[in-house]
């Protein structure tokens, strides 16, 4: 009995001194995650499965060995808004020289991306609910998905989730080495791939809501001149390459770009970039009329077929099953309530994170979602929702704390039934405490 006491009151104290650290549950959480993601990479090569195959993998491959063979840049669109990825996969393909080790290096990556789930989540939320996010993220399909193909994807998600997490880091702390390595990483995911760009200017709108008023004012005040002479030397740079054609390559190359996506996608009604039932069917008008702008024109003389066009692809962000609900079957009942489980969540987390005043410090998470699922409405959603792969963390610790609340709830309910129900079997001893 002694020995029984004396074990009970070693795990107590063990308990006691390691139940706030979070490497008791990070560890976990990556082994999990590693086993999920890397061992169904390892699946694929031991058992020779095919890996998936993707169109623009080729010329990834094939860009990132030119510059391996001859480091040049060029002004291309492909060139300045990739250069992040093509520069670190040319320098992953130097070392390990074989695609599968670059999957290899991404699916690792992937994995211990769950730390920054769980350490963002528990900064804006709780423990509880960072571990909920932490099983969400990796149990997304999504995030093995893109392990698998030599896309910018599976990193940009990692590099996205690092930004966010020393942005919050730096809002703590207010040390300068945070600061910096925040700066450095909001840079490279600048220029990493096109959605960094429009995700960064999104982040930069949430450390403006978390900046109070007079601090704001102070900066702007104390800095004006340095901000003042930066604005001008942009402008006045700008102004020149334009006049001498310094950037014609990247204009002509994002105007074709442009040209592509409305004449292929735009004009046919599609909400992916492939055709299907659920497309917009509508007759164009190619004039171009509004600033001898063929994007502006196109959007200003088709406007009411694009607002409705958007609104199919805002609809279609959460799946392809919102075009599949079938309501006459309880198959199709069951399949509508399993989808819902997510929206219903993250709705959920949203009215909770209003309500307990928390919305404000973690609008970073809605902020990037929005990002997200606005480069998704205004260019086209993929079939394979690859677009929308960098918000499937965010939605996934918005979700968690939503499903934190409700299991709270439960176990608060839960209780209170086990306490009226202990109080009924009571004997009346007709005994007051006093207190009347």
């Amino acid at each position: 009995m002694q020995r029984y006491e004396a074990g009970r009151e070693w795990l107590r104290q063990l308990y006691c001194a390691y139940k706030d650290e979070d490497w008791v549950v990070t560890i976990p959480l990556v082994l999990l995650a590693l086993n999920k993601i890397v061992g169904h990479l390892y699946w694929r090569w031991t058992d020779q499965v095919p890996f998936p195959p993707a169109a623009d993998s080729q010329w990834y491959l094939d860009y990132a060995r030119a510059l391996i063979a001859d480091f040049r840049i060029g002004l291309h669109i492909n060139d300045v808004l990739y250069f992040g990825y093509n520069s670190l996969l040319a320098l992953l393909l130097a070392i390990f020289k074989e695609p599968i080790a670059v999957m290899f290096v991404q699916a690792v990556v992937a994995s211990f991306s769950v730390i920054l789930v769980y350490k963002i989540t528990k900064l804006l939320f709780n423990k509880m609910a960072a571990v909920i996010a932490g099983v969400m993220y990796f149990s997304m399909w999504e995030i093995t998905q893109w392990t698998l193909y030599i896309l910018s994807d599976s990193f940009f998600i990692s590099l996205q989730l690092l930004c966010v997490y020393l942005l919050l880091v730096a809002l703590e702390t207010r040390r300068t080495k945070d600061r910096v390595l925040f700066g450095a990483c909001a840079l490279y995911m600048a220029v990493f791939r096109p959605t960094g760009v429009l995700s960064l200017a999104f982040i930069f709108l949430y450390i403006l809501i978390r900046m109070p008023r007079a601090t704001l004012r102070y900066y702007l005040h104390r800095y004006r001149l340095p901000l003042g002479a930066l604005v001008l030397l942009s402008v006045a740079g700008g102004v020149y390459g334009y006049a001498a054609g310094k950037f014609a390559p990247f204009t002509q190359s994002l105007e074709y770009n442009a040209k592509l996506v409305l004449y292929n996608v735009y004009a046919k009604g599609w909400i992916y970039d492939v055709p299907t039932p659920y497309d917009l069917r509508f007759k164009p008008n190619y004039q171009i009329n509004e600033g001898s702008s063929l994007v502006v024109s196109f959007i200003v003389n088709n406007w009411d077929n694009v607002i409705t066009l958007y609104g199919k692809r805002a609809l279609s962000f959460w799946g392809k099953w919102v075009w599949e609900i079938d309501l006459r079957t309880y198959a199709g009942i069951g399949k509508l309530l399993w989808y819902l489980q997510l929206p219903v969540l993250c709705l959920i987390g949203t009215i909770a994170a209003v309500r307990n005043k928390l919305f404000r410090r973690a609008a970073v998470l809605w902020l990037i979602v929005a990002a997200v699922a606005l480069f998704c409405t205004v260019l086209f959603i993929d079939a394979m929702y690859r677009y929308k792969a960098p918000a499937v963390p965010f939605i996934c610790m918005i979700a968690a704390y939503g499903g934190e609340r409700v299991l709270n709830s439960v176990l608060s309910w839960g209780k209170s039934y086990v306490r009226v129900l202990v109080y009924e079997k009571r004997e009346n001893t007709d005994c007051h405490s006093g207190l009347q």
